[in-house]
């Protein structure tokens, strides 16, 4: 394994929420979120193991449901383990980490921006299996050394148990499954190609949705015994979530197929720099003059302070142009929209995203301007690769 690189860890901003989600607290600045269908699959676990609490303590009637619903929040404060530790080596890696979130499948971990090698991909997926498994390991142990079966002891059980299972499941290789992730290192380390890398990663995750459809069919051929209905259910739902997590995958490798041919350098247009008090209409026509596509504010030290818009400098009436300072169509130009004139792929897509801006001012490495880039002009490339 890669040895840490020690990178900062970078905390974000809160998460927008969508209806039905709480924040119930953070872990290393992270927003945890738990969404309201946890409700639903924590009174399923709580009727499902009603029978066995019955067995082990009998006679606290309907009790036995609140200590149901107990097992639950204690498994998903172990599913909770599971996807901090994801968060946790990202965050070594210096990738921000928006949110984790729980939900009636499990949990997630919204990580923008992915590993640059593959060794920190396999860091950052296997972590998590990892950590489950530990977890059953502790509980397990705990397990044999208990005296009495209690309450307590069908607990550690249970959560052992569980623990096993998300762990064992999670490296099954196969997107959106930490285990495809992991299988997704692997080939990309061996072809050094991220993208073929989720290509096979992402049938594999078709491969086990198609699995976990057949499941209750193969189960019947096997014990000649019909399985329940649930089972279906179940089998439905886990397919229906690998399938759709792995056709996601396979569209975002097809679009980031095309991303390294977006270089802003390239793609900069020629810039004038003008004076903030020139009136518009004189900027205009210089500009035209010199065959420049952008127009760059200067402030009395000679340094750009904005950007002119371009569409409110068009949408501006000719008889105001020679009235108007450029200073007024122009945004001012705060750190977030000034890039590296070298930024280039995915980079620079997801530093556009965090920055939303019709136009950017570009600069080299020595803090001259180089050029404003258009977002209009990255999305016409983007679409002429397709």
């Amino acid at each position: 394994m890669e040895q840490p690189t020690g990178g900062p860890r970078q905390t974000r901003a809160p998460a927008r929420r969508e209806p039905g989600t709480w924040r119930i607290g953070q872990i290393a600045g992270v927003d945890v979120l738990v969404r309201s269908s946890w409700l639903l699959v924590a009174a399923f676990i709580a009727v499902l193991s009603a029978p066995s609490i019955d067995i082990v303590a009998p006679g606290i009637g309907g009790w036995k449901y609140v200590a149901g619903l107990a097992f639950a929040v204690l498994l998903y404060l172990s599913v909770l383990l599971h996807e901090a530790s994801h968060a946790l080596m990202a965050q070594h890696y210096g990738l921000p980490v928006a949110s984790i979130t729980l939900h009636f499948l499990g949990g997630v971990t919204e990580i923008e921006g992915e590993p640059d090698t593959p060794r920190r991909e396999f860091a950052v997926s296997v972590v998590g299996p990892l950590t489950s498994l530990g977890v059953a390991l502790v509980f397990y142990v705990v397990d044999v050394a208990m005296p009495d079966h209690g309450l307590a002891w069908l607990a550690v059980r249970m959560l052992w148990g569980s623990n096993a299972v998300v762990g064992v499941l999670n490296l099954v290789p196969g997107l959106p499954l930490d285990g495809g992730r992991v299988l997704r290192a692997a080939v990309w380390r061996a072809t050094g190609n991220p993208h073929r890398g989720t290509i096979v990663a992402a049938w594999g995750g078709r491969a086990c949705a198609g699995l976990a459809i057949a499941y209750p069919f193969l189960f019947q051929i096997w014990t000649h015994q019909l399985p329940p209905v649930s089972t279906y259910v179940l089998a439905f739902v886990i397919a229906l979530f690998l399938w759709s997590g792995a056709s996601s995958a396979l569209a975002s490798a097809q679009v980031r197929r095309r991303l390294p041919a977006l270089q802003a350098r390239l793609l900069a247009r020629r810039t004038l720099a003008v004076p903030e008090d020139l009136s518009l209409a004189e900027a205009v026509r210089r500009a035209h003059e010199q065959q420049a596509g952008s127009i760059v504010v200067t402030g009395p030290d000679g340094r750009p302070s904005g950007i002119v818009n371009e569409a409110a400098a068009q949408a501006t009436p000719q008889d105001r142009r020679p009235w108007l300072p450029v200073s007024a169509v122009a945004r001012s130009i705060e750190p977030e929209i000034t890039f590296p004139a070298d930024l280039a792929g995915e980079p620079l897509i997801l530093a556009m995203q965090r920055a939303p801006a019709t136009e950017y001012l570009l600069l080299e490495p020595d803090g001259s301007v180089y050029g404003v880039l258009v977002s209009a002009d990255v999305d016409r490339a983007f679409a002429a690769e397709a």
